[in-house]
């Protein structure tokens, strides 16, 4: 690899998250959430290292038609579902599920001419009123599906928790009666738990669970980390100082003079910054990891830099790998020290980065 900055992303790691998915899910079916370019990890080679999940779950009609080109077999269910007739026949020709949430679909569906194409995933809003039709449309909706002659009798139902990464948020509850009260006289397969549900809702697990962040090693839960539940972290993000210098006390370092030496200091600078997803709103403090040890960041966070405080590494060396997070420095609390929360850090990796795969 000739790129400074890298995500390194351990495809074994995947398939023990996977297997512990399996495990915390009483038997259910895994959908295995890989949209948003797997989170950041790659969208191909995620689906590659989890070809033992029941299906995989994307956003949009792009990412299935990229996974279908990079001739990848499973089933694929397209979560926020068609738009156009143009997109229910690129979802028809590359075999997808479609999530069913609004009345413009179910009206496109029941127009659509392509005889027993799709199966439906119809989506109950039990409480996050982003997307899904009300409970009280759910016998009208339901029947209107079954009768679409563009869908299979194969109906799965589902809704989306909002607030199970809280769990003592007593909303989650009331999501889960609500969707038992709507859909409980109906015989189909359910889906209802996202990661935060698999690890602490047991009542959500069903037929179908849908893990996101788990799979990546990182856990939903504010204040905690994904080895507390036996995951191991995918990505490793990493780079190497470029440049080794000393800074007497007095002088400042970096945009704005933001940091000032207390003492005569050992300056690192390490190739990566906003540019390549490291958040700019990391501040003084925020450890990384060197060969020797972990080091402070001082100074703020530039497009292409950071600068570090190698006093306690006196063998530290232009070239040396430094890791911004990965296994021994958690993505959960570099997302805690830039006020986000994990997925943002990920998700936000940008192009620039390299990317191994560890096979």
């Amino acid at each position: 690899m000739t790129a400074l900055c890298r995500a390194t992303v351990d495809t074994s790691a995947l398939a023990h998250n996977l297997n512990i998915v399996r495990k915390l899910s009483n038997g259910a079916r895994v959908l295995a959430v890989i949209k948003a370019n797997a989170y950041g990890h790659g969208l191909v080679p995620v689906a590659r290292a989890l070809a033992g999940a029941d299906a995989l779950a994307v956003a949009r009609i792009e990412e299935a038609v990229t996974l279908r080109a990079a001739g990848i077999e499973q089933r694929i269910v397209l979560l926020e579902g068609g738009f156009n007739s143009r997109q229910l026949e690129m979802a028809a020709f590359n075999d997808t599920d479609l999530v069913i949430h609004t009345h413009e679909q179910l009206a496109l569906l029941e127009s659509c001419t392509l005889r027993d194409r799709f199966t439906a995933w119809l989506k109950i809003d039990t409480g996050m009123n982003r997307l899904g039709f009300r409970p009280q449309e759910f016998a009208s909706v339901y029947a209107r599906l079954l009768g679409a002659g563009a869908v299979r009798d194969e109906i799965v139902l589902m809704t989306h928790l909002a607030s199970a990464d809280e769990r003592d948020n007593p909303s989650t509850r009331r999501q889960l009666e609500l969707f038992e009260q709507t859909t409980g006289a109906v015989r189909a397969d359910r889906s209802i738990a996202n990661s935060a549900g698999i690890l602490a809702w047991p009542d959500s697990l069903a037929q179908w669970v849908r893990p996101g962040i788990i799979l990546y090693g990182v856990s939903p839960f504010a204040g905690t980390h994904g080895t507390e539940f036996g995951l191991k972290p995918v990505m490793t993000l990493s780079t190497r100082l470029i440049a080794i210098r000393e800074v007497p006390a007095g002088e400042s370092v970096g945009y704005g003079a933001a940091w000032t030496a207390t003492h005569d200091i050992r300056l690192g600078v390490a190739a990566v910054g906003y540019g390549d997803g490291y958040s700019r709103h990391l501040g003084n403090g925020t450890p990384v990891l060197t060969g020797t040890g972990s080091a402070p960041l001082v100074g703020r966070v530039s497009m292409d830099m950071i600068t570090l405080d190698l006093s306690d590494h006196p063998d530290a060396a232009v070239g040396d790998e430094v890791t911004l997070w990965g296994p021994g420095l958690p993505v959960e609390d570099i997302a805690r020290l830039a006020a986000t929360i994990p997925y943002e850090l990920l998700c936000g990796v940008t192009q620039r980065v390299e990317v191994e795969y560890l096979r």
